[in-house]
């Protein structure tokens, strides 16, 4: 039985194109190039911040967003950016009477767009509030704990089998690989992925199937 849905945001929520195009105009370099470098760090397996340092070595992502918020011109989203199954699949999830929330590695601006776009959700939780960062068993602790209820009635849904699905499932939560942006993409490890309750190409299909399994276990 399902109790509680709990989403990663970047490219589970949030379409991060232009976030990420952003990126290559700050570091003034075309966004095609940028992409195709991002790209090529994460199929090899390096964190996604090891992109920058090939076009600007020592770069410290902390201390540019704080330059870019200085210079006007912050890292954001906004209701645009939300992929259009979103608001539908987080209602439905809700009027089924299954616990919703949103718990990602996002800063302390993001957390404040997500609450102001007032998405259909009883928990939101990022790695700034809650001082742990995924991949860490202290974030995905203490989704546990916001969800109040056991792992296994827990389903976290997100893009990423290295800081999503395998470190949710080393926790015993049950796990929905979906498959968009880039790490949905590139990486592969079929053990993880065959260990996911659902593996799905949107969040389209994804109340029914909560549904469906909340039934069979009835």
């Amino acid at each position: 039985m399902i109790c509680a849905v709990f989403f990663d945001v970047g490219e589970t929520l949030v379409d991060e194109t232009r976030e990420y195009g952003t990126w290559a105009d700050w570091l003034g370099v075309p966004r095609h190039t940028f992409s195709a470098v991002f790209g090529a760090a994460i199929a090899r397996g390096q964190d996604y911040r090891q992109a920058f340092q090939y076009f600007q070595p020592g770069f410290d992502l902390g201390q540019e967003r704080q330059r870019r918020a200085d210079a006007g011109q912050p890292e954001s989203f906004d209701e645009t950016n939300l992929y259009p199954d979103v608001r539908p699949c987080l209602r439905e999830l809700r009027n089924m009477g299954v616990q919703v929330g949103i718990a990602g590695n996002q800063t302390a601006r993001a957390e404040s767009i997500l609450k102001a776009l007032a998405l259909p959700t009883d928990v939101l939780g990022t790695s700034d509030s809650w001082g742990a960062e995924k991949p860490s068993p202290e974030f995905f602790g203490r989704l546990i704990e916001e969800a109040r209820c056991a792992p296994e009635h827990i389903l976290y849904v997100g893009d990423r089998l290295d800081n999503d699905v395998r470190p949710a499932q080393a926790l015993g939560l049950q796990t929905a690989l979906i498959r968009r942006g880039p790490w949905g993409y590139i990486l592969e490890d079929e053990a993880s992925a065959d260990h996911c309750l659902f593996r799905i190409a949107d969040l389209a299909d994804l109340p029914e199937l909560v549904r469906a399994h909340n039934a069979h276990d009835v």
